[in-house]
């Protein structure tokens, strides 16, 4: 993405100063500190994995991206083609409507309507991204079987489909028609080997049709197979980037 100013690359996603504490309300009220000032830009079609070990911030800074949790103070903006927005600042209902739109998010777990199946899931999903009802249910059908979902499972409740069926069903929601920056957090965890490599085909693709990714992998075999660049965080701060193996070393 170019800036028409001044010809020079802008990232899709830009976080400057982020700064995110948690209240242990159940534990004598002290406070955790998760994130402390982080700077990072996403650019489109990077692939940017975040390492570190547990606790470190990782999954704070996707959901702070999402905002699933609001920061502390810092900001978060997304630049679109019809210009910057800090997500950090957006209201309620403007940021859904966006969210709809421009970002896929891919969790662990599955957040589907009771006695929903996985083909109204991903279509509903085509829909917030501006595609009409026909169309919707096309784009969703194609999504399903590029993740390999049984065809006889689309219409059953996503409530008894097993842990890698709903991880499936939610990497096909969030990528049903490519948004602009795609975050992930552990999208293979629950993923047989042939499937898990099937979901990291369809990432690796995204990325290179201009996709902007920021994602978390506990699996370094991942990040060095995906990963543009990795960072690497540690009690809640920057503390290295670079290439898969400056960051994580080469494999063996």
């Amino acid at each position: 993405m170019l800036d028409p100013a001044s010809g020079s690359s802008v990232p899709v996603l830009e976080i400057r100063g982020l700064t995110k504490t948690f209240t242990l309300h159940t534990i004598d009220g002290r406070t955790v500190t998760s994130l402390r000032g982080v700077d990072l830009d996403v650019g489109a079609g990077e692939h940017v994995a975040l390492a570190g070990p547990s606790g470190a911030g990782k999954s704070s800074l996707l959901r702070c991206v999402h905002r699933s949790y609001l920061p502390d103070a810092g900001t978060v903006t997304l630049h679109r083609a019809g210009g910057p927005v800090e997500l950090t600042a957006l209201p309620d209902r403007a940021l859904a409507r966006l969210r709809g739109r421009e970002l896929g998010y891919v969790a662990q777990f599955l957040a589907a309507p009771p006695r929903t199946g996985p083909l109204e899931v991903v279509a509903a999903a085509a829909r917030r991204r501006g595609l009409d009802p026909a169309e919707a249910a096309e784009v969703a059908a194609a999504a399903l079987r590029r993740v390999a979902l049984d065809e006889a499972l689309w219409d059953v409740d996503c409530g008894v489909l097993s842990g890698g069926e709903r991880q499936r069903v939610n990497l096909a929601a969030a990528t049903v028609r490519p948004p602009r920056l795609l975050l992930l957090d552990e999208p293979v965890s629950a993923l047989d080997p042939a499937n898990r490599d099937r979901a990291l085909d369809l990432i690796a693709s995204l990325a290179h049709d201009g996709v902007a990714v920021l994602a978390v992998f506990h699996d370094t075999d991942a990040m060095r197979r995906l990963a543009t660049r990795v960072v690497r965080l540690d009690e809640g701060r920057v503390v290295d980037e670079g290439s898969p193996a400056d960051v994580l070393g080469v494999a063996a």
